[in-house]
């Protein structure tokens, strides 16, 4: 097994040599974790703060490692004093918790001296997350967002609408609905004893105001359905947002 061990007298008293040894060799492997983390991330705006605390939470979980050492009174103590911390972040998004567990891994892993373990899990870790980002389980496959629209209320709407989401949705299910009394102008010209006078007709139309959570069809952005919809004649208006960006190739 690959250690420096034979750089330090002994776990409870390492060297500076081998301290420092530790720090870079931890800051190299989650300099790696970071890199994957932004080639395989499709946000648009990059968390800095996040990339910069993967690096440094790995290289504090090394120096909390070599502090403790093979000392169980260590051990003990610097969990009660870890204990009073309150962790109030909170992350959303949970390939951003698996890849802070995989900085702390490191630190972990490089503060023990299990260097081997350290290399081949960083590394291992980091080819899956680059297969992950090209496989069929990558976010920008398949759309998953929730589409708002206003039709009439009447049978021949609903079931217009139904066959156009089933066209273009792989998944769709309604959330909600709701009625409404609208009026609607419509102004027309016609000629009165041979002059133009424009004619105002003012209808109330009984709106339904519908709201899907749709999963869209595998490599499509949802132009389809959003047109599709508002081709039909009596759309009032149509509108979509989607749970996770949008990556347009």
């Amino acid at each position: 097994m690959l250690d420096f061990s034979t750089l330090q007298t002994s776990t409870d008293h390492p060297t500076a040599m081998s301290i420092l040894l530790t720090v870079l060799f931890t800051f190299a492997l989650s300099a790696l974790i970071v890199l994957t983390y932004d080639l395989t991330t499709k946000a648009i705006n990059r968390p800095l703060q996040f990339l910069q605390s993967m690096m440094l939470i790995s290289i504090v979980a090394a120096t909390v490692m070599q502090a403790i050492g093979d000392s169980l009174a260590r051990g003990l103590g610097m969990l009660g004093a870890l204990a009073i911390i309150r962790f109030r972040t909170t992350i959303k998004d949970p390939r951003n918790m698996a890849f802070m567990f995989a900085a702390l891994a490191t630190g972990i892993a490089c503060g023990g001296n299990g260097y081997t373990i350290a290399i081949i899990g960083t590394v291992a870790f980091c080819l899956i997350a680059i297969v992950l980002r090209f496989s069929p389980f990558a976010a920008n496959n398949i759309l998953n967002g929730t589409l708002k629209v206003s039709i009439p209320s009447n049978n021949e709407s609903r079931q217009a609408l139904d066959k156009v989401m089933k066209q273009h949705c792989a998944s769709y299910e309604m959330k909600e609905y709701k009625f409404s009394t609208r009026k609607r102008e419509v102004i027309h010209q016609e000629a009165i004893e041979g002059v133009q006078e424009a004619i105002k007709d003012v209808f109330k139309d009984e709106i339904t105001d519908l709201v899907y959570s749709v999963r869209i069809k595998k490599n499509s952005l949802g132009w389809e359905l959003t047109d599709a919809i508002k081709a039909l004649e009596f759309t009032r208006s149509v509108r979509i947002s989607f749970n996770q960006p949008i990556e347009i190739l």
